[in-house]
């Protein structure tokens, strides 16, 4: 865990992870009146310490938190929120769509039949992972309890935090309702996973995903290039200094593995065959599987709307080139 100032009232939380990615960055911005925790942190043993150990360094106590606001509704963000409201008291603003998110995914009935196996399945995900597939996102489930009451804050609300105004700003693609948060009068984002350095965002079709989430994504990053951001607080590792730059790499990424996407189909495939000629599949975890065939998904549906792939529907759906 390390705690570090990264602009005038803004202090960085880099909070554990138990996955390759290693941590999330979390934020704490000051004002007169208390502090605004923006993202969570999955909610594990080690996030519970680590929180702590910052408010110890900080000498405040969760007391001293007046809202929560969750970039969007991940485990690794919104994960401890309820944790955290429990202490605090304080409310937890969440976008509407990813509020439903955490009722379709995080509240999921026991008795219900978890949607990710006979999805995966579906693109072609062998029977003896798809169940390791489905332990871990029962795993994940656990890790986001208590579920906090949630607020809503919609695209284009303002709120203060830190000093200044930020407005909501709507960036689907990487989860449906993802707002990030903008301060025009020091060019600062709060940009959750939308942009990252180091490593793309994953974008991924997943059972409740909205429709083309590759699409929509690459759109977000056209309207994102117009603002005049001067740095970008994320949710992981170091802060964007470049962002035109960085969002043109993403976009250009995108691109290449669109084209990647399209030769591995060859005469026709299911997504999980496409991901294993794409990706290193063989070196990933169960959790980094899943995200390989999601990620692989959203980008062979994204060429089925640009008119150079078809789609097979049976037992296992298919990819076909389009003559």
């Amino acid at each position: 865990m390390t705690v570090h100032e990264v602009a005038s009232g803004i202090v960085q939380v880099q909070l554990p992870l138990p996955f390759a990615l290693r941590s999330i960055n979390a934020y704490l911005l000051h004002d007169p009146d208390g502090w605004t925790v923006v993202d969570t942190g999955l909610h594990t043993a080690d996030g519970e310490a680590a929180w702590n150990a910052a408010f110890t360094q900080l000498g405040i106590t969760p007391k001293a938190i007046r809202q929560i606001v969750l970039t969007h509704f991940h485990p690794d963000h919104y994960g401890m929120a309820g944790w955290l409201q429990e202490l605090s008291g304080a409310p937890v603003y969440l976008s509407p769509r990813d509020a439903e998110q955490t009722r379709e995914v995080w509240e999921l009935s026991p008795d219900a039949e978890e949607p990710t196996l006979a999805y995966f399945t579906r693109h072609g995900v062998p029977t003896s992972l798809t169940s390791t597939i489905v332990d871990v996102v029962e795993m994940l489930r656990h890790s986001t309890f208590p579920h906090p009451e949630l607020s809503l804050i919609q695209s284009g609300d303002s709120i203060a935090m830190g000093g200044r105004q930020f407005r909501a700003i709507h960036t689907p693609g990487h989860s449906d309702g993802q707002l990030v948060y903008f301060a025009e009068e020091d060019g600062l984002m709060l940009c959750g996973d939308q942009v990252l350095m180091k490593i793309t965002p994953h974008i991924g079709w997943w059972p409740n995903s909205e429709a083309d989430p590759l699409g929509r994504y690459l759109s977000a990053l056209e309207d994102l290039a117009t603002l005049p951001v001067q740095r970008g607080l994320p949710g992981h590792n170091r802060l964007v200094e470049d962002w035109s730059g960085r969002l043109h790499e993403l976009r250009h990424h995108h691109e290449e593995r669109l084209e990647a996407m399209l030769a591995a189909v060859g005469s026709a495939a299911n997504a999980y065959e496409v991901a294993c000629k794409v990706f290193t599949m063989a070196r990933y975890t169960p959790h980094e599987v899943r995200f390989a065939v999601a990620e692989t998904i959203a980008h062979l549906e994204l060429l089925i709307q640009r008119g150079l792939l078809r789609r097979e529907e049976g037992d296992r759906v298919q990819y076909v080139p389009v003559a």
